[in-house]
């Protein structure tokens, strides 16, 4: 259709135009794609690994498929961006996760070709069936399509979903997308064996037709193939999992062979009356050397050069409170053999590499399962070790029912160590460490604790390793720490005590977290207008400082908190213990500073909190506006 010098791409604004292509130019169309992704993400970061790996499915899908009728529903959502550029959304791919751009992952308000919004994993299935329902119920909803990776399968919930749409036997495709290892036998053998497919082969056909195949390779690569099958089976021999399930079984195929995926998809289109699972194996940064050379895939990128691969790199000025994290929880199991480390498939985002590349018996890595994580290390605190669950503020989520039922109601002395804590800047309003303090400190029996800069963190290490009392929590945001000298070895807090870090006569700003130095910033700014400022570190929300509350209340006209979370949280407590205390009748002036009660898009962190209205220049036109308010003076994020 297309002169080979014609960019295929420049012609395709939308699913529809891909309908007449051959599939020659399909595949043609497919290294396109994988060039604009690698050019777009050079300029903006973000999810590039991903993104390569699924390339041939998504021209595949859509051009079977019937989009947005058809629902394709990417778990995660992490490597969508192909799917973006064929979706209308080209134009603006180079604002990927920039300020007021597209998001890094699937969004319902973006387009009408993301049916369903992702970001965590393991929810593609079960929104998939849910769609499928709907359209069995008459909604105006066609085939639903759910592309799920070999990590996000192993998740609790996919199985519960696989489980349920066996039972309901509906019409549902699912496609997984198997990175964990690529079968890669001489070139064109498994594209010439299943060439015989057509559309119109009963599934049946198509599934014996991959078995032959798997049995007619040589010794190394047959052993390739049934480890694939494996994988995802758990079992020797066939799909026999899947098959029980109620699920029609089809694979592995190469996905990144169009000739395979294109017969396949367009047979399960024709001829699928219930559940299908196609097992569809990649190569994660597939087209990209220094992609598939590096040991992460290049999963998450910073801009960089695509001649080199070479990522733009900030110079810090200070480490980072995860490498923080890591290097004191290493120093502290050093000294004590029953400390261990439970991670859900971020060891390096959680900074527990550092401890597990010098005990790697003592760190556990449950996969994305962060239920299973929070219910096993109740289980090894139960047993009398020392467990230090990192997870993510926004994964803990996840296992909120494990920590009330297995962690808390128990009082088993799980330490949870809660990184991404606060607004994370590109990942969005999906990532964001918005709620934990508020979900854990209504706990009863819970300690909760935020650092207030790097310095604190290993003090709440080191805390969080001596308390057997309990379970016991501190938070810590992404990101560079303040740039505070580090002591030699963190000490142990007095439970339930801050600390008073500056003193003043007029305002007294409670802070609970690592908003310290915006404080601290907002402090100097009123001093300028001749506010004296008292500054305190709360360092926990439960138990709280009572003593320190009493006398911030007691000794200034008011007393505003700052912190980086939901309201219902830190501010919310010191609330209510004043007005139990009748703190609040002998005029006290208090305004509680949190995020606002809204989900805040992404951009980087200092947008994002200039959205939030928690900058240095907010906290000072809150605290004008209580002790001047002739003055009149309107908070910035309001303006």
């Amino acid at each position: 259709m297309y002169e080979r010098e014609t960019s295929i791409l420049d012609h395709i604004a939308g699913p529809s135009d891909m309908k007449q292509l051959s599939d020659a130019e399909l595949t043609l169309l497919a290294n396109e794609l994988r060039s604009e992704v690698i050019s777009a993400v050079s300029e903006t970061g973000g999810h590039l690994g991903s993104s390569l790996g699924v390339v041939e499915i998504t021209v595949a899908l859509h051009a079977v498929f019937n989009t947005p009728l058809d629902k394709i529903i990417w778990d995660v959502g992490h490597q969508c961006y192909p799917h973006k550029i064929l979706t209308g959304r080209r134009e603006r791919i180079r604002t990927l996760r920039q300020k007021d751009g597209l998001s890094g992952f699937t969004k319902r308000s973006e387009s009408e070709f993301d049916p369903f919004g992702a970001a965590h994993s393991s929810t593609s299935i079960s929104a998939a069936l849910g769609f499928s329902v709907g359209r069995d119920m008459g909604q105006p909803s066609g085939d639903a399509i759910a592309v799920i990776g070999d990590g996000s399968i192993s998740a609790g919930m996919a199985y519960e979903a696989l489980n349920n749409a066996g039972a309901e036997n509906r019409r549902l495709i699912v496609v997984l997308n198997d990175n964990e290892m690529s079968i890669a036998p001489p070139v064109g053998a498994m594209s010439s064996y299943l060439s015989g497919l057509y559309a119109n082969e009963p599934l049946a056909k198509i599934k014996s037709l991959a078995e032959g195949f798997e049995a007619a390779l040589p010794s190394p690569l047959r052993d390739g193939a049934k480890r694939a099958r494996q994988l995802v089976t758990g079992l020797h021999g066939s799909g026999t999992l899947f098959e029980e399930l109620g699920f029609e079984y089809v694979g592995p195929i190469d996905g990144h062979d169009m000739s395979q995926l294109l017969p396949v998809l367009r047979a399960a289109r024709a001829r699928a009356t219930g559940p299908v699972l196609i097992h569809a194996c990649t190569v994660k940064g597939k087209g990209y050397a220094p992609a598939e050379n590096s040991a992460d895939k290049y999963h998450g990128v910073s801009k960089f050069d695509i001649a080199t691969g070479t990522q733009a790199k900030s110079k810090p000025n200070a480490p980072s409170y995860t490498n923080v994290f890591g290097d004191t929880l290493t120093d502290e199991a050093s000294r004590d053999p029953k400390i261990v480390g439970v991670t859900a498939a971020m060891p390096s985002g959680t900074g527990l590499n550092i401890m597990a590349k010098k005990f790697p018996g003592r760190v556990f890595d449950v996969g994305i399962a962060e239920q299973h994580g929070v219910t096993f290390a109740a289980g090894m605190a139960a047993s009398g070790l020392k467990p230090f669950c990192a997870i993510y503020s926004t994964f803990l989520q996840r296992g909120y029912d494990q920590i009330v039922h297995d962690v808390a109601l128990q009082g088993l002395p799980v330490r949870f160590a809660i990184d991404r804590a606060g607004l994370v800047g590109a990942d969005g309003a999906t990532h964001a460490g918005s709620f934990d303090v508020a979900y854990l400190a209504n706990l009863p029996g819970f300690t909760v604790m935020a650092a207030g800069d790097e310095a604190e963190l290993m003090h709440m290490v080191a805390t969080a390793a001596d308390y057997d009392d309990g379970p016991i929590s501190f938070r810590f945001p992404r990101g560079n720490g303040t740039g505070v000298t580090l002591p030699e070895r963190g000490e142990i807090l007095e439970i339930g005590k801050g600390r008073i870090v500056a003193e003043g006569t007029d305002v007294a700003i409670l802070s609970f977290g690592a908003h310290l130095f915006e404080v601290e910033q907002a402090a100097m700014l009123l001093a300028k207008s001749g506010v004296s400022v008292t500054i305190a570190d709360a360092r926990f929300a439960k138990p709280l400082d009572t003593d320190l509350i009493l006398q911030l209340a007691q000794n200034h006209e008011a007393l505003v908190t700052v912190e980086q979370g939901s309201v219902g949280g830190f501010g919310a407590m010191v609330l209510h213990h004043l007005a139990a205390t009748g703190q609040l009748d002998n005029g006290l002036k208090i305004r509680t500073l949190t995020l606002p009660d809204v989900f805040i898009d992404h951009g980087s962190p200092a947008e994002m909190y200039q959205a939030a209205g928690l900058t240095s220049l907010d906290i000072q036109r809150t605290i004008l506006n209580i002790i001047r308010p002739e003055h009149n003076v309107i908070p910035l994020s309001k303006a």
